[in-house]
């Protein structure tokens, strides 16, 4: 689906394009849109473009609308993975995750000061003790889709530390987690 529409039209939800917005937003703009384009329709640009009207009439998906997942539960986070992939905020402005190259993310200084928005696609146990960034640290992780290409992390993807001691989760990725209800492809 295409992130490229959402940044570019969904500014009238409350959205600021490539200054970021929230998830619930984007989930509203689907819904009153009527749906969202597909990445080929509507392909991305990494940057703030006008909102090609015409081009958001070919919805390849819509929503009825989204649920919010219970705040600092990872529990409740995995529950909903089980299900689908759930769009989370989570802080990404630490340069130990900017720099991310692979293995399980744990790092102290990933606190809960939300500024990015990524896709929990599922959950996992690295059963490697070499690919754990902390020795010691947890070997739980959420599997994360980033928006940063595939040459960032494990080709766009990160494994964040899960079950971790703060209620927020690792960089804050249980504090704000919701999903769409009833996707229509």
């Amino acid at each position: 689906m295409s992130e490229q529409e959402l940044v570019s039209c969904a500014r009238e939800g409350g959205n600021q394009g490539c200054n970021g917005g929230l998830m619930d937003n984007a989930f509203e703009w689907i819904v009153e849109n009527g749906g969202v384009d597909s990445e080929k329709q509507y392909q991305y640009k990494a940057s703030f473009d006008d909102c090609k009207t015409r081009k958001t009439l070919l919805h390849i998906a819509s929503i009825d609308g989204f649920n919010d997942v219970p705040s600092n539960d990872e529990t409740a986070l995995k529950k909903a993975v089980s299900q689908q992939p759930v769009s989370v905020a989570i802080e990404a402005d630490q340069r130990s995750f900017q720099l991310y190259g692979g293995g399980v993310y744990h790092a102290e200084d990933c606190g809960t000061q939300l500024d990015h928005g990524v896709l929990v696609v599922g959950y996992g146990i690295d059963h490697n003790s070499s690919n754990v960034i902390i020795p010691g640290a947890t070997k739980k992780y959420w599997k994360i889709k980033n928006s940063w290409s595939e040459q960032w992390g494990e080709g766009g993807y990160i494994r964040i530390a899960r079950d971790v001691e703060s209620p927020s989760g690792m960089c804050g990725v249980a504090e704000m987690a919701s999903y769409p209800e009833k996707t229509k492809l």
